[in-house]
């Protein structure tokens, strides 16, 4: 059977006054070194308040003002942690 040719496939380059061709894209700068501890730090602290809210809470005096907002503190702390996950890099 005979080979068919083979078509070469010119290379696609955007007109320059399309949106793809404008470099909205930047490249961002490495996290510091301090970045991923802290975030760990976060994360882990919003869930250490969390679990000893739970198993003590009932003796910390202002674990006991708080109430149920003791929750909230602890999940506000886990979700700064996640929102520096995203920043990291």
């Amino acid at each position: 059977m005979p080979k068919s040719k083979v078509r070469k496939k010119s290379v696609y380059t955007p007109p320059a006054d399309s949106p793809l061709s404008s470099s909205r894209a930047t490249l961002r700068e490495p996290s510091p070194s301090w970045w991923a501890p802290v975030m760990l730090l976060f994360m882990l602290a919003g869930l250490v308040y969390i679990i000893v809210f739970y198993v003590r809470g009932d003796v910390i005096p202002f674990m006991v003002s708080l109430g149920a907002w003791n929750y909230a503190v602890g999940f506000a702390a886990i979700i700064v942690g996640l929102l520096m996950a995203m920043r990291w890099n």
